[in-house]
């Protein structure tokens, strides 16, 4: 791997394999940070694996900000249970109203304290599962956010996405679905004082695991200084089975990343 690009992990910290996973990675020098979910009860003991590596004062530990699939920390629903919805659900509402924006907010203020108070100094970057970070009531959270932290430096925020790095219409439609969702967000967020890395790659078939090795060699040659390439690797366990259901792609991807030479990190 060479060049100037970020490649980070997603989910750190939805399982204890995943996450096991990700610090095997980031030791040997195969990604440049990871994006921490801070809403389950392993994190504070996963945050103390992620301090202990020799590799976590140069690796970029983000946080992945995460509104849907599973229970909150505050209660946030849009049923009453307590689970957070999927995200055609959480979409649909936010189209129809405003009136669940300032539960979302502070469903991401408990979560932004759960960083805060596990790994002890504020995230490198900031993300979404599931890209919600380009949602509405994220987007004023994130200004709010800079505002409080004025004069200070920000995380940077991953930007929009491109289709130019994926194959086959229904992967780029998708891509386009999201790159919708960020329309506006890159400015935006500039505006607001924010380094936004761009664009984003790392869309596949996860589907189709095999596909994730010349997936990795195209956007590794063929992205452009400042782009994010997200990925998905881990050790698969029964919790993660029981909480999500991209599994056996995460354990091809670990396989991929620890064959490759080590990432060349930004800056």
């Amino acid at each position: 791997m060479s060049g100037q690009f970020t490649l980070v992990a997603d989910d750190y910290g939805l399982s204890p394999g995943v996450s096991a996973g990700i610090r095997v990675l980031l030791e040997a020098g195969r990604l440049t940070g990871t994006g921490c979910m801070t809403l389950f009860p392993e994190w504070p003991d996963e945050a103390l694996r992620l301090k202990s590596l020799s590799s976590s004062a140069t690796a970029e530990i983000g946080q992945h900000l995460t509104l849907t699939d599973f229970p909150s920390l505050t209660g946030f629903s849009l049923d009453g249970s307590g689970r957070m919805p999927r995200l055609p659900e959480l979409l649909k509402a936010l189209t129809l109203s405003n009136r669940h924006d300032a539960a979302i907010q502070a469903e991401l203020d408990a979560q932004y304290r759960a960083f805060l108070e596990h790994w002890g100094t504020k995230p490198a970057y900031f993300d979404g599962h599931q890209h919600v970070h380009f949602l509405r009531p994220v987007r004023s959270w994130l200004r709010a956010y800079a505002t409080q932290q004025a004069g200070r430096p920000l995380p940077w925020l991953r930007g929009r996405p491109s289709s130019k790095y994926v194959a086959g219409l229904s992967l780029q439609a998708k891509v386009r679905f999201v790159d919708l969702l960020a329309s506006g967000f890159d400015s935006g967020l500039r505006k607001a004082g924010f380094d936004v890395r761009g664009p984003l790659a790392g869309f596949y078939d996860w589907q189709k695991p095999d596909e994730f090795a010349p997936a990795l060699d195209k956007w590794l040659r063929d992205v452009p200084e400042n782009a994010v390439v997200m990925c998905h690797p881990g050790h698969v366990d029964d919790v993660l089975k029981s909480r999500d259901n991209l599994v056996e792609a995460r354990a091809a991807e670990f396989d991929v990343l620890m064959s490759r030479a080590p990432v060349c990190r930004k800056g």
